[in-house]
């Protein structure tokens, strides 16, 4: 069953933030995710959000831990983490 990585994203620093978008995509195609949402418009109907949201579908749950755990993908985090706040789970899909 896929699982969707749904993160949420206030960006603090742009050029710094850049360097993580460009490592996270090749590690999301390494791992086999496909991008659903990449920072589009964003209207809330209920609650809270970030300014920007992701979606990326995954084979399946192990597959997106996977990822996420991966050299290539923490290499891209030590780059988004310290100029971001992050909301960032894997939800199982249908």
């Amino acid at each position: 069953m896929p699982a969707y990585a749904i993160v949420q994203v206030d960006v603090k620093d742009a050029d710094e933030y850049a360097k993580y978008a460009e490592l996270a995509g090749p590690a999301v195609a390494k791992y086999g995710g496909e991008f659903l949402a990449r920072g589009g418009k964003v209207e809330v109907m209920e609650g809270t959000t970030r300014a920007r949201c992701v979606i990326v579908k995954f084979a399946d749950m192990d597959t997106a831990k996977t990822f996420y755990h991966s050299p290539e993908y923490q290499e891209a985090l030590s780059y988004a983490l310290p100029v971001s706040d992050r909301d960032y789970k894997f939800v199982e899909g249908l």
